[in-house]
């Protein structure tokens, strides 16, 4: 094993939370080494080709079939394989599932993060579910809320500002957040669709708005704007429109000496001193076996690798686990399903095949706590969009039962109404429940013999009357805007999901939760956690803007706890040291 020289930070997975992480650690003068499992991808790999991108996922495909976890619904079962999972928008590399995912850029609603005590308060303690282990967050929406502007403000993002310092503003999420500003950019250019459905939504008493996004509706920053080409999920941009750390500021903290980013470095292990602090990790790059010593090590590798490193890098004083002695890790699982309601417009042409996903009206009412849910028998919810961005192959498949699956009828209803199909999209928020737990698989293995992660994942009553509740709201608002027939997509559980939340839970409790409310784990001084594993609840939105702004916050307070107790200067990490004795 090659022993590199000591940095004062490894950061691990150079995605949304990681890649953000490392170039404000890099900005604030430390040595960051950046380990990320995948490669750099570049617009040269972004055509527009459906058949490699949303048929075969080629951007996706290392991690969404090399790292798939294997799944059951209950402990009394064996685990099996997960299917299902080619078009996961989950991926490794430089800048992460960014770079293919619809980038849309939510705020969570002040609720989500006080949901255990708002839901007591307003419905009593019994609307709570059996089982779940639904808690509060450790900090509320007016703490996160600077650090979301910072974000914004970082990449740009495109929306239209609902609530600005407790004023209502025309035409935004009347139900959002107070925000100190409006967007930095206007929202992307809405469609026939959009409009269409935001005035259909205006009939039902709804307040519909556009989807913000973290693609640039105007030039930003010495960037691009997007030029609405159809082929965004999926795929990188090839104009350089998504906001991606490398654009905004990695590859300047690289190119200035204080970060060293390795590709195809996949860590194996987090190691740990005598006196249990973080003392850097162990990795695998060309089939050589490096040590990387580090003051604080910044974990963020998504939600089931997050997990499943913490598990491998048990020890005598760890030996359940790194950060696991109080048995946390792995518990309080979640993940979204997508379920999605379509209509078809006989006659009409939606116009859907350009664009983005991300030019959508949305519709909030039905997220949160924002109804009065008494007598609905669920409590949570979700946004409504309705995406942009068709595909010609997705449609093929998007029939609705009335057509069969194949066959000259199939082809005849695809050629008379290709044009004229339009979806509603939702993410059920879902609670955490103590079934619902991610493990080691004490039987597979993954393509390198170590363990794979093991989901052991279910929906209960809350989660299947939440979702048919949503689809009946989404088949209401295409009915309205004039869909002669509307139809459901199979749902259910997700136990492999590209949302996936829970695992390494915050909290303020070293007894319930695996790190505290920066991020840092209760157990091991200097190892910090980031992504969508650390969330005590899932929310009814797309997590990555929480993720990002999260990671703001516990990097700002790691540089500060590491510039009180910097020793000497940890020199900048060359390419290689002397083997370990």
């Amino acid at each position: 094993m090659i022993v590199l020289p000591p940095c004062d930070v490894v950061v691990v997975g150079l995605g949304a939370a990681g890649g953000l992480s490392a170039t404000l650690l890099a900005d604030a003068g430390l040595s960051v080494v950046g380990l990320e499992a995948g490669p750099r991808h570049g617009p040269g790999e972004f055509a527009p080709d459906e058949i490699s991108h949303e048929s075969r996922n080629v951007l996706g495909d290392a991690k969404a079939n090399h790292e798939i976890p294997t799944v059951r619904s209950s402990p009394a079962e064996q685990a099996v394989p997960a299917t299902g999972t080619r078009g996961l928008l989950m991926m490794n590399g430089v800048d992460g599932s960014k770079v293919h995912s619809t980038n849309v850029s939510w705020r969570l609603s002040p609720w989500n993060f006080v949901s255990l005590s708002a839901v007591r308060r307003r419905y009593g303690a019994g609307a709570v579910p059996p089982g779940s282990t639904l808690v509060d967050w450790p900090l509320d929406y007016t703490e996160l809320a600077p650090y979301y502007d910072e974000v914004e403000a970082r990449y740009g993002i495109s929306g239209q500002a609902g609530n600005i310092a407790g004023r209502p503003q025309p035409g935004g999420n009347p139900y959002e957040g107070p925000r100190s500003g409006p967007y930095p950019l206007p929202p992307l250019r809405q469609t026939g669709y959009s409009r269409m459905m935001g005035e259909a939504a205006h009939g039902l008493g709804w307040s519909p708005f556009p989807t913000p996004a973290s693609i640039r509706s105007q030039p930003y920053a010495g960037r691009g704007a997007c030029v609405y080409c159809g082929s965004c999920t999926w795929n990188g941009c090839r104009y350089g429109a998504k906001a991606l750390p490398t654009l905004h500021g990695l590859d300047d903290a690289e190119r200035g000496g204080a970060l060293t980013v390795r590709t195809g470095a996949r860590v194996t292990r987090v190691l740990t001193d005598e006196d249990e602090a973080v003392r850097g990790v162990e990795f695998i790059e060309n089939a050589t076996a490096y040590r990387q010593p580090a003051r604080a090590v910044v974990l963020a590798t998504y939600t089931y690798e997050n997990v499943r490193l913490l598990l491998l890098s048990a020890s005598p004083a760890f030996p359940r686990g790194l950060a696991n002695n109080a048995g946390n890790v792995g518990r309080h699982f979640m993940t979204h399903s997508f379920p999605m309601t379509l209509g078809v417009f006989p006659g009409r042409d939606l116009k859907r095949w350009g664009g983005t996903a991300a030019q959508s009206a949305a519709v909030t009412e039905f997220d949160a706590d924002h109804i009065d849910h008494s007598g609905l028998g669920f409590i949570g919810g979700s946004v409504l969009m309705t995406p942009a961005e068709n595909k010609a192959i997705f449609n093929a498949l998007w029939t609705p039962p009335s057509v069969p699956r194949w066959g000259s009828a199939w082809k005849r209803w695809l050629h008379e109404n290709a044009h004229s199909i339009g979806w509603v999209w939702t993410l059920p928020d879902v609670l955490p429940y103590e079934q619902n737990v991610l493990d080691l698989d004490p039987v597979a293995r993954d393509r390198d013999g170590v363990p794979r992660i093991r989901s052991t994942y279910r929906y209960f009553d809350n989660e299947v009357r939440q979702t048919r509740f949503l689809l009946d709201r989404a088949a209401e608002w295409l009915t309205a805007a004039g869909a002669a027939e509307t139809w459901h997509l199979p749902t259910g559980p997700t136990p492999v999901s590209t949302h996936a939340y829970g695992g390494t839970r915050m909290g303020d409790d070293p007894g319930t939760s695996v790190v505290d409310r920066w991020g840092e784990a209760h157990e091991v001084p200097g190892l910090v956690v980031l992504g969508a594993s650390t969330f005590p609840t899932s929310g009814g939105v797309n997590p990555t803007e929480t993720v990002e702004a999260l990671a703001v916050r516990s990097t700002r307070h790691l540089i500060g706890r590491l510039n009180r107790t910097r020793p000497e200067r940890c020199p900048a990490p060359p390419g290689e040291a002397s083997p370990a004795s």
